[in-house]
């Protein structure tokens, strides 16, 4: 038995691997532009196979479609769906900007697995033909940037918002754990005046809760769809209502409102709805950004750096400094949080690349997002399980560090006044005292009164 099997297109014969489901356009696409790693994210693939389903079952209601072929082509496109034939989808996403040979890859594996349903053979495009079956009533042009946008909302709903969500109530949860425990704050990287740990924590929490809001406002707009717009967005070849029953048929599949988009010309000319997304994740890359900064500066030492936090032992060390502690998980969180800003670069100079009706910077555009949404959701669980949930604080660092704050002395600014102030933590750190030694020294206060009324617990919030 021959390991290749020959087929024929437009442009001749092909010889393909005799155990694969793609199709001769995959196969020229595989010869031009090669085995490449970069390969598309499984979601997107998965959701080729859930477009497919909903497209099947529109053109089957409307009648353009035979019902044994609508249901032959809906049981290979559950497979599909489902990750069976995920190693059936070799191309890379460095192929033609409409993302044209992968929505041929899925037309080509469904039909083949269709026809060897209805007793065909494999490579025999009969009965049910990839392009004329499959495709029927689309076109790459509306399918692609239809699957990125299922592909996105999907990824969000399913992986980022969960983890967000659970690093949210975990910063919440040390915020109210840690609502009374006393600090100085720091601005300019520099002693301030004191506050809470919890109130730190709180700040976290409500960057997190902002980034998930930012997430929701994208999602109506994302799941406005352009298919049925077929190749320049008239609906050539597509029958009326089409649009509107795809969308219905997708909404079953997915649990997810999905509605047509009234100007399929924008949604297939542009995708702003996606770089907006983009957007919003570029925002939650800054705030992670800080939020992983800040708790491995406030965990440096353990004995000469600011050590206030106790970072949770993740059992790693150096590799020449026996027994070496390093906030290694947030690390990780820092450096997803960089790659995420670089790969909002490239989405925003692709989604600027349209031109006329059709933007051909589509499969490099959802490369970038979905691997910004699936390395987001991974590094943010990470973060939450092994570094956020283990925290604990330096009791007696942040008690010492209070007693010897210079900037305590400025609760005394209303009864001394902010000259008489200024001396004092001048004279404090001349002559390394603490702020209390140095105002009785100076004659301003005596100790008992400076005792009464720097009072750090009542600094912490308004109305002192």
């Amino acid at each position: 038995m021959s390991d290749l099997r020959m087929e024929n297109d437009a442009f001749g014969p092909v010889a393909i691997p005799a155990n694969r489901y793609w199709g001769a356009q995959t196969q020229r696409a595989l010869e031009v532009f090669g085995r490449h790693g970069e390969r598309f994210a499984p979601g997107l693939i998965h959701a080729f196979g859930q477009q497919k389903i909903a497209a099947a079952r529109a053109n089957r209601r409307l009648g353009v479609l035979p019902h044994a072929f609508a249901e032959a082509i809906e049981q290979a496109a559950q497979k599909v769906a489902a990750g069976e034939f995920d190693e059936h989808f070799p191309l890379t996403i460095w192929q033609t900007g409409s993302g044209t040979q992968t929505n041929m890859n899925a037309n080509e594996v469904i039909a083949n697995q269709a026809n060897l349903a209805l007793g065909g053979e494999l490579g025999g495009k009969h009965p049910v033909h990839p392009n004329d079956h499959v495709n029927r009533s689309q076109s790459s042009n509306d399918s692609f940037p239809t699957v990125m946008h299922v592909a996105a909302t999907l990824a969000l709903r399913d992986q980022l918002l969960p983890a967000l969500a659970g690093l949210r109530d975990a910063l919440a949860d040390k915020a109210r754990a840690w609502a009374n425990v006393l600090k100085i704050g720091r601005t300019h990287m520099m002693d301030a005046v004191p506050m809470t740990q919890g109130q730190a924590f709180d700040a976290f929490a409500r960057q997190i809760g902002l980034g998930i809001e930012r997430i929701e406002g994208c999602l109506p707009r994302l799941r406005v769809l352009p298919q049925g717009g077929t190749a320049v967005g008239t609906g050539l070849n597509s029958p009326r209502g089409f649009d509107a029953a795809f969308c219905e048929e997708l909404s079953l599949i997915t649990g997810e409102p999905f509605t047509p988009n009234p100007s399929k010309f924008e949604g297939m000319g542009a995708h702003d709805a996606l770089v907006e997304v983009s957007g919003a994740l570029n925002v939650l890359a800054v705030s992670l950004n800080k939020i992983g900064n800040d708790i491995r500066l406030l965990g440096s030492g353990p004995r000469c750096g600011l050590g206030e936090l106790l970072l949770p032992d993740d059992g790693l060390t150096s590799s020449i400094m026996p027994g070496k502690r390093n906030p290694t998980i947030a690390e990780v969180l820092v450096q997803a949080a960089m790659q995420v800003m670089g790969n909002h670069s490239t989405i925003t100079i692709a989604g600027a690349s349209s031109a006329f009706e059709l933007n051909v910077a589509k499969p490099v555009l959802i490369h970038n997002l979905l691997q910004s949404i699936g390395l987001l959701a991974h590094c943010v669980g990470i973060f939450t399980e092994k570094l956020v949930k283990g925290l604990e604080v330096n009791h007696q660092r942040l008690a010492d560090n209070l007693e010897n704050a210079l900037l305590m002395a400025t609760v005394l600014n209303p009864i001394l006044g902010y000259d008489r102030v200024a001396q004092i933590t001048r004279k404090a750190a001349q002559e390394g005292l603490s702020p209390k030694a140095a105002a009785v020294a100076l004659g301003f206060i005596t100790a008992e009164e400076y005792q009464r009324l720097v009072r750090p617990e009542l600094m912490v919030s308004p109305g002192r």
